[in-house]
């Protein structure tokens, strides 16, 4: 595997014909982050990978100077799984002036659900990937799905910016109990460790009570008719609602467990309950210091 620090480094490792497959990551690689290199490596194209802890997507009260740093066990994660290039830029090669040009996401997607809860995470996320794919210029890159939102912020970018980029979602990987793999868990207690899966339980409940309301709409198909449609929808905000209060009631904080349309994240409608695959379970809560997130389609 060859390093690079500097985008002619990467240049000139890439050479003319580019068509790599680009995985970009923040670094403490876990199995999760290795599956999407796997994805990326199934693609037959040279493999590269980038290690950049974004300041631009923290806010000034979160883990930026914290956020776990792991070079060296990173890159042995990254050959073991036949990374050829590691783009490993500093701050000042990636962002050698101020960085006042932003990629501003779409109202109604990079300001709800975890862009309300962190104003300015998705432009800084959108900013750095645009940059990143400048630098690599790829055929290809590889998001996972934990990250739901992001995946369609980035797949929105790629589309309305006609980049000749395709993006491909892996899925998320899992500890035997559950847990949804993220740098962050490193975070946890013990104690919080064993809690973490609760998480992903209450999405799954929640998932459960969704799908049941909306086979109980579609039963009354044809024409269920709107006050049927309205009292399907206030049952789902409830079970929205319920499975907040469930979580809190073990102790921790959530910002929000909610469904959602797969296509947009937008609030579903009675049509959405009339057909299967169209929704999405998604959570975010804080245990402890360790924020988490989590989704499930269904």
């Amino acid at each position: 595997m060859q390093i690079v620090r500097t985008v002619s480094e990467l240049r000139a490792a890439l050479g003319p014909g580019r068509s790599a497959v680009f995985v970009p990551t923040m670094g403490n690689l876990h199995e999760g982050h290795l599956s999407l290199m796997r994805l990326g490596r199934s693609a037959g194209a040279p493999l590269v990978a980038s290690i950049f802890v974004n300041r631009l997507q923290f806010a000034p009260h979160e883990d930026f100077a914290s956020y776990p740093r792991t070079f060296e066990p990173d890159c042995e994660k990254l050959r073991s799984v036949g990374c050829d290039v590691l783009f490993a830029p500093d701050e000042r090669e990636l962002y050698p002036v101020e960085q006042t040009f932003r990629v501003t996401t779409p109202h109604g997607l990079g300001d709800i659900l975890e862009g309300q809860f962190r104003p300015g995470f998705f432009e800084g996320v959108a900013t750095v990937v645009l940059k990143l794919f400048g630098c690599v210029q790829p055929a290809a890159a590889v998001f996972g799905m934990k990250d739901y939102q992001q995946l369609m912020v980035v797949r929105r970018m790629v589309t309305q910016f006609n980049l000749p980029i395709g993006i491909r979602a892996g899925a998320t990987m899992r500890e035997a109990d559950g847990l949804a793999m993220s740098s962050r868990n490193g975070y946890l207690s013990a104690a919080e460790r064993a809690e973490a899966p609760a998480l992903q339980r209450t999405l799954q409940a929640l998932a459960q009570r969704a799908a049941e309301l909306a086979g109980e709409y579609r039963a009354q198909a044809p024409s269920p008719g709107e006050a049927a449609a309205a009292r399907a929808l206030q049952a789902l905000a409830q079970a929205e609602r319920d499975a907040q209060a469930a979580l809190a009631a073990r102790g921790w904080t959530p910002d929000y467990l909610v469904v959602r349309r797969r296509a947009d994240l937008a609030q579903p409608e009675s049509g959405d309950l009339l057909h299967g695959d169209r929704l999405v379970a998604l959570g975010a809560a804080r245990l402890g210091t360790t924020r988490l997130i989590d989704n499930l389609e269904f």
